[in-house]
């Protein structure tokens, strides 16, 4: 028997008020599919892949979900953490990230990065990173 400690990550799970709306938003921005697991819960995963299969972005309903406030305001309620996404052209990644339904915040502090707004509020980040694009290692980006 091994008693190696093993752990893998399963999922990055997202608090919204809606999973189903907010799945059809990240699956549209990253091209990825959709698993609709309940009304509690949603899940995207990357293509080519089992459903379900991990590690994926899980949705969960929490209807008393604030979105935080970008950038941060005392007394507010602050972003816990956000997705980077790389990106080979930032500007027609925000275009699409517009198209899907995300919103461009109103403060930026990088021309390397957009700070984008999904539509339950939550942070992320659009990185011009062309050597991220191009490695093998994080082909499911």
């Amino acid at each position: 028997m091994d008693d190696e400690l093993k752990i893998k990550m399963y999922s990055f799970t997202v608090d919204c008020k809606n999973p189903h709306e907010l799945a059809k938003f990240y699956a549209a921005l990253l091209k990825w599919e959709i698993m609709f697991i309940d009304e509690e819960w949603a899940c995207v995963y990357a293509p080519g892949t089992n459903q379900g299969t991990y590690p994926c972005i899980l949705f969960q309903r929490n209807p008393e979900y604030k979105p935080p406030v970008w950038p941060e305001e005392p007394e507010a309620q602050q972003q816990m953490a956000h997705i980077d996404f790389a990106v080979n052209d930032l500007e027609k990644a925000v275009q699409y990230a517009t198209h899907c339904g995300a919103t461009i915040a109103d403060e930026q502090f990088s021309n390397n990065w957009r700070v984008m707004l999904d539509p339950a509020g939550h942070p992320f980040c659009l990185c011009q990173m062309k050597s991220i694009i191009e490695s093998t290692h994080f082909a499911l980006l």
